[in-house]
């Protein structure tokens, strides 16, 4: 109706008042969570027993420093090698002789102070070539054919010269014995100038690595070590010479070798080289010599040095 006043809005004085509640609450509702979120600056901080636990029965630290720690057990000492260093000169060996022993266990070395120096291996390196031969074949996803591993078993037992030359033209010749060199970490060899598998450069030292990377699988892989040193352990004459011969009989059996003889018509002189596996060291002795003194001079000297430097039996 018109001329009718209409009454004026009464202001709720409660608002503002209201309004502030719920902004206060809504704050300490924040700040609650933010205590319960891991990471936060107002989380609360685990207690800290400072090394101690609460004894459940008081709820009372218990200082864990206070117990006695447990004594370890002591780590027994390894049985020592049977061999010994010592001086050999003793034996009046004629020429030039050197030899290594490597504990595969710390893989610490003993050895003449010429250990270092080489020589020509001649059938010695067969035992790498055969080796190279059955990893290489493996990794190309191949297995060796009975007629193979037949002749293998001939290049290793009875060091047969023209199966070794056909498996050294298999692995590719000399880029054979570099791999040699870096598997195995050898640091004082080399291949032969001529490229051939007999004049292959190893010194003691390196033959003794080069045993050892056998041993322990580097060379033929998994699958073919067991099979190698079991060729290495039937080795016939006339290679079937030196340090192992040196053993009492019974333990012979359990020494793979592979052992190089050659005479060296351009230096005049008998190259005759040791390698030996036992089951915790590897060897190599090398002896070279004038041309007349033959080859049972130095066959018999690989085994007079080795039985030198064999401790004594207990």
């Amino acid at each position: 109706m018109a001329g009718t006043r209409r009454a004026p809005r009464r202001r709720n004085r409660n608002s503002p008042l209201l309004f502030l509640a719920v902004v206060i609450t809504l704050v300490g509702v924040a700040l609650v969570s933010l205590r319960l979120v891991p990471g936060s600056p107002l989380a609360t901080a685990a207690p800290s027993w400072s090394g101690s636990a609460p004894d459940r029965s008081t709820g009372a630290p218990t200082n864990r420093s206070s117990r006695p720690s447990p004594t370890p057990s002591p780590t027994p000492p390894l049985e020592p090698l049977p061999f010994q260093a010592r001086s050999l000169d003793g034996l009046g060996i004629k020429g030039w002789y050197s030899w290594s022993v490597l504990d595969t266990r710390t893989g610490t070395f003993i050895g003449s102070k010429n250990m270092t120096q080489t020589s020509t291996t001649a059938s010695m390196i067969k035992s790498w070539i055969v080796a190279d031969y059955l990893r290489r074949t493996t990794e190309q996803g191949k297995t060796p054919s009975d007629a193979r591993l037949a002749d293998a078993t001939k290049v290793i037992r009875d060091s047969d010269n023209t199966r070794a030359e056909q498996f050294y033209n298999l692995v590719g010749r000399t880029p054979s014995i570099k791999r040699l060199i870096s598997k195995c970490g050898l640091t004082d060899s080399k291949p032969a100038a001529d490229g051939g598998w007999s004049r292959t450069n190893l010194s003691p030292r390196d033959t003794a690595r080069m045993g050892l990377c056998i041993k322990d699988g580097r060379a033929a892989g998994p699958k073919w070590t067991k099979w190698l040193l079991n060729e290495m352990r039937q080795v016939n004459a006339p290679g079937d010479f030196g340090i192992r011969k040196a053993f009492p009989a019974a333990e012979r059996k359990t020494i793979a070798i592979k052992n190089g003889w050659i005479d060296r018509q351009r230096e005049q002189e008998i190259h005759i080289n040791c390698l030996a596996i036992g089951d915790t060291w590897t060897m190599g002795v090398m002896v070279r010599y004038p041309i007349g003194l033959g080859y049972d001079y130095g066959m018999q000297n690989c085994q007079r040095i080795t039985k030198a430097l064999l401790r004594p039996a207990v």
